[in-house]
């Protein structure tokens, strides 16, 4: 290690540095792309875990969350696989074009892979790295932030998953769902880097579902990087339904081009340590994004929603809207930051944050931001934690409507603001039920 390196001390910091020495000779890729891995875990090295004295990670401090650092998930054998057989969460009925990452590895048998639409192509991640791809070798580290430890050591260690491309101006009417899935009998790891790349004029929609064994300890790093081309239109939406003792950390990196649309939504109900951080470049002018999320957290669950929008070039507009529904012992975060370059003029970009506080035990943090240099733009935000509305409640009481079933009803119209803006009528109601299912579980 290169002198001058802040030392390395605790376990889960000692134990990554082991898992890189053994793991990085199998990491798949040539030269450049091996060059790129040892950048990137130099950096984290010298950086070590996030840490609240890491203004971004203020409010998770991955460092004492992270108790240990598991080793690699192995890639899946049939029994993994026969666990993994009906895999797919709240969408599994619904018909999508399914892609399966168990373990961390891209399974193409259990993947429907047949009669690909026309621009439509998937690949391994595996197999891409492997021809050492200048688009890879380079896409995996420059677009990265330079200050994100989380994504460094993505960076270093992703083995699989999966890469993406829809040609200029197809349009994909089936969405395509990523299934994300653990069933190792040991705790592991499971590192994954995706990419898609959505060319000029393309229309698409994306869902990404991760879930795990509710008993098994492991950990789940992950990454998506999105190219968005100029007049393309792409809805994303991310379910996070980890087991109970899991920590997940997930990286969307998105570039999105001149007069594109860019719809974004996560939605969290699972996982002991969630955290969610998403960078949106909007690139093109006369680009639309709109993002939003909606955290569903009892127990002593921790999820962290963390943003950055950066408004580079005029004409744009960004919608952000977040909350988080918050019971018993559990913590939300959110954290937004929106940046607005001086050639970004005629921005116009507003955010919101908020939380229900459902217990006198339950936290809700949040740290909303604005850097603007230009002068003619309409930026704002705003953010909200409070209780359930009492009048209300009696309202409904006083028409015969149990306390609990009150309280419910309050929750799922607080929620149903965020899960209506999905175009997509199975998807849409696909999370008013998992949010239904969630309310059904509180004591």
């Amino acid at each position: 290690m290169n002198a001058g390196i802040r030392p390395i001390r605790t376990q889960a910091e000692l134990g990554l540095v082991d898992v890189y020495a053994t793991s990085r000779q199998g990491l798949p890729g040539g030269s450049d792309i091996a060059a790129v891995r040892a950048a990137a875990f130099n950096h984290f090295a010298l950086a070590g875990l996030p840490n609240p004295r890491v203004e971004a990670w203020k409010y998770t401090d991955l460092r004492r969350l992270m108790r240990d650092a598991k080793p690699l998930a192995a890639p899946p054998n049939a029994e993994a696989k026969e666990r993994a057989h009906d895999a797919g969460g709240i969408f599994a009925a619904l018909g999508f074009r399914r892609l399966v990452i168990l373990n961390g590895s891209f399974a193409a048998d259990m993947s429907d892979l047949a009669s690909l639409e026309t621009g439509l192509t998937v690949r391994s991640m595996a197999g891409a790295l492997a021809l050492d791809e200048p688009l890879l070798s380079q896409g995996l580290g420059p677009t990265v932030p330079a200050n994100d430890p989380a994504l460094a050591l993505n960076t270093a260690l992703a083995g699989d998953g999966v890469v993406i491309t829809v040609s200029p101006g197809a349009t994909i009417e089936r969405p395509i769902h990523l299934v994300f899935v653990n069933t190792n009998e040991t705790p592991a790891a499971m590192v994954t880097r995706s990419l898609v790349v959505v060319g000029g004029g393309a229309r698409a929609t994306f869902v990404e579902t991760h879930e795990g064994r509710d008993h098994q300890d492991y950990q789940v790093n992950t990454v998506l990087q999105l190219v968005v081309g100029d007049e393309a239109q792409v809805d994303h939406i991310k379910v996070t339904r980890e087991g109970g003792a899991a920590i997940h950390v997930a990286t969307l990196l998105a570039n999105i081009g001149a007069r594109a649309k860019f719809n974004e939504l996560g939605f969290t109900a699972g996982g002991a340590v969630v955290r969610n951080q998403l960078f949106v470049l909007l690139a093109g002018e006369g680009t639309e994004a709109n993002l939003r999320g909606l955290s569903l957290l009892a127990d002593r669950q921790h999820a962290d929603n963390t943003l950055a929008v950066d408004h580079a070039v005029a004409g744009c507009r960004s919608r952000e809207v977040f909350k988080a529904v918050v019971d018993d012992e559990a913590r939300a975060v959110f954290q937004g930051k929106i940046s607005v370059r001086p050639l970004a003029q005629k921005t116009d970009a507003k955010m919101m944050s908020r939380a229900l506080l459902l217990s006198d035990s339950a936290e809700a943090d949040c740290k909303p931001e604005l850097e603007i240099f230009a002068d003619d733009v309409q930026c704002g935000h705003g953010a909200t934690t409070g209780t359930l509305d009492d009048q209300l409640k009696f309202y409904l009481m006083a028409r015969g409507i149990p306390e609990k079933e009150a309280e419910a009803l309050l929750i799922q119209a607080f929620a149903a603001e965020v899960v209506e803006t999905i175009e997509h009528e199975g998807i849409r109601d696909a999370l008013m039920d998992a949010t239904v299912a969630w309310l059904g579980q509180r004591g």
